[in-house]
């Protein structure tokens, strides 16, 4: 389910940074890691907005203002398990890690859409 290799900052990076980032890379969120390659946090869309909102400015550190643990799946999860966790905690990306803790990706509600519809498609055109 992971199509593309994570966006990853370190906890020292300011958010501008983090979220310049984000937006060369097209994604919605930056997981915070731990040297090691460690979930320490996620810092999403949402939290950008939470942030301006607060009047919190763009040069605090992504550390101070990320969320923090953030709920992950296992790489060897069940899509399923992915989708209830996400449906329940109503967020759009969820971290994937080894046993370990170490990120090996990261799952988007996009990502989940796209692969449903591929399935939707393939469904059409086995029953025709």
């Amino acid at each position: 389910m992971v199509r593309r290799a994570p966006v990853t900052a370190s906890p020292m990076v300011s958010v501008e940074e983090a979220v310049r980032l984000m937006h060369k890379e097209g994604v919605g969120s930056v997981v915070i890691v731990s040297p090691e390659g460690r979930v320490l946090g996620i810092f999403t869309e949402r939290d950008l907005v939470k942030l301006v909102g607060e009047g919190k400015p763009l040069t605090s550190k992504i550390g101070d203002v990320m969320t923090r643990d953030p709920v992950t799946v296992f790489e060897d999860d069940a899509i399923t398990k992915a989708v209830t966790i996400m449906a329940e905690r109503r967020i759009r990306h969820l971290p994937v890690t080894d046993r370990e803790g170490r990120l090996k990706g990261v799952i988007s509600a996009r990502d989940i859409a796209t692969a449903f519809g591929k399935y939707l498609e393939e469904l059409g055109e086995i029953s025709e």
